[in-house]
C-alpha cells in the first residue's frame, strides 16, 4: 500500500516438472545439517564446507542447489561435465575465480535500483561487475582450452555484451562515490558541462571573488579595494570614504552603504554571481539527482540483460569453487543412472573429515557401501549397523546420504568411486530431540518421524534411521525396531541404513533375503577399546556402552556397580535377576558417601564414633577427638582415591 509503483524485477514463472527434485523433508535437513548446524549456524554444515564462492550470488545459488537436488539425469551430467571441465583446466580455473573475486555483487544491485532504493555505488557494482564479465567471456574464448561442454557455452553466452553501459557508467561517476545520491559529488568531471558550471561556482567561489576584487581595483584605480560578505547584505565592494568619489562617479558601481570608516558598493555582475553562487550548490545537487534517475532507468531498462549476466557469473563461480573442492579434497565424479544401484567405495564424511583436518586429529578412515547391489536391482538392500557408541556409526549413516544429496545437486563427491541410482526421496531419523512447543516428547518426535518414512519411502527412496526404539523401554523398543526392519523390507523396499543396539534384530538376517548385517570393528587393548572406525561384515558381539561411560567420566563405582548388573542380566535370568537387583542396591547406599566406593560393614570413622560417649568428654577431649575424626575422614578419602 505504501510502495505502489515500486514493483521490483521479477523472473517469468518456470514450470517445475512433478518429482524433479529430491524431496527431502524438514526433519532430514535439520538431521543430515545440511545448511544450518543443530548447534546453530553455518560452522558444522556441509554448506560450511562445500562453499568456495567468492560472489554473493554464487554462495546464495550453492545454498539453492544443495537444498534442492535434482532427479533429472540429463541436467545432473550437465552439471557434472561443468565441474570435470574445470577440474583438468586447472589454469582456467584459477583465471576465473581471480576475476570473479573482483566481481560485486549486481543481483543485489540491481534489485535494489529497480524498487529506487539503490544509490551512485549500485551503478558502480553494476559498472564494475558488467566490465569484469566481458574480460570473463574473452577469458572462457581464449584459444587452447579443450574443447568446451555445451553448458559452458551457454554460461559464455548468458554474461552478454555490455560495453555501450559500462562505457557511459565509466564515464558517468566519479571515482569516489557516496553512499546516498542526497549527498551529491558522484558525477565524474566533464560528463555534464552545466553540472561542472554549477561545481565550479560551487566550489572555486573564493577564486572568482578575488579574481573580480582585482579587477575592479585595477579599473578604478583603488588599490586598497575589497570585496567582503555578511549575513546581511552578502557580497558588496568596500572602500575608505577617501576612495569613495572614484567609485561613485563611476556608472559600474551601486551605492550600498556608508559608515565612519567605510563605503559600500555592488555591481550588477557582483549580485548575479552571489544569486548564482548561492543557488548552486542546490542546482548541482538537483542535476546530479536527474543523471543519477536517468542511469537508473536505463539500468532498469537492460534489467532482464543484467540479470542474465548475474546468473552466468553465480554459475561460474559455483562451479570453479566445486571443481577447486574436488581437486583439494581428492573427490570423484559419481556415476548417476536410472537404477536402485549405491554404490560407494571409500566414502568420507566431508563435515567431519574437514574437521579432523583443521584441528590435526588423523585422517578420516572411509568406508565402502553397498546397498542395492548386483543381484538385488528390484529393491533395495538393508544394511543393519551394530557396534559401539563412538565408534562412528552416525557418521557412517550420513556419510552417505550427503553423498546422494552432492551428487544430485551436481557436485563431485568425496569417495574413490561412487554408482548412484537416482534417489528421490531422502529420509533421515538421527539422534533425540523433543518438541515442547506442540507438546511432544522425545519418543514421540522419534515415532512421528519414523511413520512418516513408513508411511512415504518408496523403492526409488534412501533411509538412514539410527537407534528407532530406544525412547522406551526395551521390549516395546525393540519390537518396534524389529517390525520397522520388515516394513522396510517387505513393503517399502528402498535403500536402507539402519543402525542399533538392538542385537536380536541381527536374527532377521536369515529370514529377511535383502537384510545383510555390519559392523563397527573394535580391538581389544590391554583392557582397553580401540575405535577402528571400520564397517566389517558380521554383527557386534556387544555394545561396549560401559566402555563408552568410563570414557565419559562415570566414578568407578558407578562403573563397577553396572558390569555387576550386566553380568547377572547377561546370564538370561531376568525376571529372577530383576527382583533381585530390586532389592540390592548398594550404588544408593554409597550416597552417603558422596557416590564413592562402597565398604563391606561399617567404617572406621563410623566405629570410633560409636565408642564415643560425649557426656562424659572432657573440653580437652573433645578436641582431641574432633583431630582424630579428621584424621579418619582424611584416611578414608585417601582409599577412596
Amino acid at each position: 500500500l505504501t510502495q505502489k509503483g515500486q514493483l521490483p524485477r521479477l523472473s517469468p514463472p518456470a514450470r517445475l516438472v512433478p518429482d524433479s527434485v529430491m524431496e527431502i523433508d524438514p526433519a532430514t535437513r535439520r538431521n543430515l545439517e545440511l545448511t544450518e548446524a543443530l548447534a546453530g549456524g553455518r560452522d558444522g554444515s556441509l554448506l560450511r564446507v562445500i562453499d568456495r564462492c567468492v560472489t554473493g550470488a554464487g554462495a546464495r545459488l550453492i545454498a539453492n542447489r544443495l537444498a534442492a537436488p535434482l532427479t533429472d539425469i540429463a541436467v545432473i551430467q550437465r552439471r557434472l561435465d561443468l565441474v570435470d571441465y574445470f577440474l583438468e583446466e586447472a589454469d582456467l580455473r584459477h583465471d576465473l575465480r581471480d576475476g570473479l573475486r573482483k566481481c560485486p555483487d549486481i543481483e543485489r544491485a540491481l534489485a535494489r535500483l529497480t524498487v529506487r532504493r539503490g544509490g551512485p555505488r549500485d551503478l558502480a557494482a553494476l559498472r564494475d561487475g558488467l566490465a569484469e564479465a566481458s574480460i570473463l567471456r574473452g577469458g572462457l574464448a581464449a584459444e587452447g582450452l579443450a574443447p568446451a561442454p555445451d553448458e559452458l557455452r551457454r554460461i559464455g553466452d548468458g554474461l552478454g555484451q555490455h560495453d555501450v553501459f559500462v562505457d557511459r557508467l565509466e564515464r558517468a561517476l566519479a571515482p569516489d562515490l557516496p553512499i546516498s545520491i542526497r549527498d551529491g559529488g558522484f558525477v565524474a568531471q566533464g560528463y555534464a558541462p552545466e553540472l561542472d558550471e554549477l561545481k565550479a561556482l560551487r566550489d572555486e567561489s573564493r577564486r572568482l571573488i578575488a579574481a573580480m576584487q582585482k579587477r575592479y581595483g585595477e579599473a578604478s584605480g583603488v588599490a586598497s579595494l575589497k570585496i567582503k560578505h555578511n549575513n546581511v547584505l552578502g557580497y558588496f565592494i568596500e572602500v575608505t570614504p577617501t576612495h569613495a568619489e572614484k567609485l561613485l562617479s563611476a556608472d559600474l558601481y551601486v551605492h550600498r552603504q556608508t559608515l565612519a570608516n567605510a563605503v559600500r558598493f555592488t555591481t550588477v555582475e557582483l549580485s548575479d554571481l552571489e544569486q548564482r553562487i548561492a543557488s548552486a550548490s542546490e542546482k548541482a545537487l538537483a542535476i546530479e539527482q536527474e543523471i543519477f534517475r536517468d542511469l537508473a532507468a536505463d539500468a532498469v531498462e537492460r534489467a532482464d540483460e543484467i540479470a542474465r549476466t548475474a546468473k552466468a557469473l553465480a554459475e561460474l563461480d559455483l562451479t570453479t569453487g566445486l571443481a577447486d573442492l574436488a581437486a583439494d579434497g581428492g573427490w570423484c565424479r559419481p556415476v548417476i543412472e536410472d537404477s536402485l544401484a549405491f554404490e560407494i567405495e571409500g566414502g568420507r564424511h566431508p563435515v567431519v573429515e574437514a574437521a579432523l583436518s583443521s584441528n590435526d586429529e588423523g585422517k578420516f578412515i572411509a568406508n565402502d557401501c553397498h546397498l542395492g547391489a548386483a543381484g538385488h536391482e528390484s529393491a533395495g538392500t538393508i544394511w543393519l549397523v551394530t557396534g559401539p557408541n563412538m565408534a562412528g556409526k552416525s557418521t557412517f549413516l550420513r556419510q552417505n546420504a550427503v553423498i546422494a544429496v552432492l551428487a544430485q545437486m551436481g557436485a563431485f563427491v568425496p569417495a574413490r568411486a561412487a554408482r548412484i541410482g537416482i534417489v528421490d526421496r531422502l529420509f533421515s531419523r538421527v539422534g533425540a530431540a523433543d518438541d515442547l512447543a506442540r507438546g511432544r516428547s522425545t519418543f514421540m518426535v522419534e515415532m512421528v518421524e519414523t511413520a512418516a518414512i513408513l508411511n512415504r519411502s518408496g523403492p526409488r527412496s534412501l533411509v538412514i534411521l539410527d537407534e528407532i526404539g530406544r525412547g522406551t523401554a526395551t521390549f516395546d523398543g525393540l519390537s518396534i525396531a524389529w517390525s520397522t526392519v520388515e516394513h522396510l523390507h517387505d513393503i517399502n523396499q528402498c535403500r536402507t541404513l539402519f543402525a542399533t543396539h538392538y542385537h536380536e534384530l541381527t536374527a532377521l538376517a536369515s529370514k529377511l533375503e535383502r537384510l545383510s548385517c555390519h559392523t563397527m570393528r573394535v580391538k581389544d587393548w590391554h583392557d582397553d577399546i580401540i575405535f577402528l572406525h571400520e564397517v566389517a561384515d558380521g554383527a557386534a558381539d556387544r555394545s561396549y556402552g560401559i566402555h563408552v561411560a568410563k570414557l565419559a567420566g562415570l566414578p568407578p563405582p558407578a562403573l563397577r556397580r553396572a558390569e555387576e548388573v550386566l553380568a547377572i542380566l547377561e546370564k538370561g535370568e531376568q525376571a529372577g535377576a530383576l527382583a533381585r537387583l530390586a532389592d540390592d542396591l548398594p550404588l544408593f547406599a554409597a550416597a552417603s558417601s558422596s557416590g564413592h566406593s562402597v565398604e563391606k560393614g561399617p567404617s572406621g570413622l563410623e566405629k570410633r564414633l560409636a565408642k564415643v560417649a560425649p557426656d562424659e568428654l572432657t573440653p580437652l577431649q573433645a578436641l582431641e577427638l574432633i583431630y582424630e575424626l579428621k584424621e579418619l575422614l582424611k584416611l578414608a578419602s585417601e582409599q577412596r582415591g
